[in-house]
């Protein structure tokens, strides 16, 4: 049996991870890895990894010395670093590096999207903004000292955090329904919403809600990521190639 390390964090990849075959050699099992942030999953047949590598270096060193047979990447289409380093430690180890790579949201009539590639450019984008609806994960937290006057800012991430006098933070997990978003919009009354393009259904409805009301969304880039031996854009595809390997 070929033995996989799936690189997780991702909705996408829990549902992976819990189509994994369990193995009666502990130091067989299928292994899915996550970088330690948000819950760890306790209901999985296969093994589960927690915490970093110490880069592609050491990445390579525990495919060899865990007599790895394939790397599966399918965390999420933001974390680049991550995906690198699985890309150069695949090929130091002579493995093969699958990836699932998520397509991205598409504009639609009626979206007012604003691009950009980083923080600078978020908030050159953000200023003429009082009331903005982050959901890009932690990122917004280390700049809450640098909020202007004139803004009032939510930030929703998977963990709770401290915000301050212009900074609330709301702790949630997708998948969020339109309902449900509706309902945030009402409350906090946002004239902007900053997004990573994520891609996928679980928190999608956010883009609905902004198009129904003309909120413009602006939306960060997705990095550039490493070529993969096979690409994927959808699990249950992933799942069956898994399924046949020897």
């Amino acid at each position: 049996m070929t033995r996989i390390l799936l690189l997780g964090g991702t909705g996408d990849a829990l549902r992976i991870a819990r189509a994994l075959p369990s193995t009666n050699e502990p130091d067989r099992a299928h292994v899915y890895s996550l970088a330690g942030l948000g819950k760890v999953p306790d209901d999985l047949a296969c093994a589960v990894r927690v915490g970093g590598f110490g880069g592609a270096a050491g990445l390579a060193r525990y495919l060899l010395d865990e007599r790895i047979g394939l790397v599966v990447d399918a965390t999420h289409p933001y974390a680049a670093q991550i995906s690198a380093n699985a890309a150069a430690a695949s090929r130091w180890a002579n493995l093969r590096y699958w990836a699932l790579r998520r397509a991205g949201w598409q504009q639609q009539t009626g979206d007012d999207w604003r691009w950009c590639d980083d923080w600078d450019g978020i908030v050159g984008l953000l200023a003429p903004f009082a009331r903005p609806l982050f959901t890009l994960g932690r990122e917004p937290l280390a700049h809450l000292e640098a909020i202007p006057t004139h803004q009032q800012w939510t930030i929703r991430c998977l963990d709770a955090h401290p915000g301050n006098a212009r900074a609330r933070v709301l702790d949630a997990r997708g998948p969020f329904t339109h309902a449900g978003e509706r309902a945030l919009f009402d409350r906090h009354a946002f004239d902007v919403v900053i997004s990573k393009n994520s891609g996928g259904s679980a928190t999608s409805a956010k883009l609905d809600v902004a198009r129904e009301r003309s909120v413009p969304v602006i939306i960060l880039r997705r990095p550039t990521l490493p070529a993969a031996d096979r690409e994927f854009d959808d699990p249950a595809d992933l799942l069956h190639a898994l399924r046949n390997l020897p």
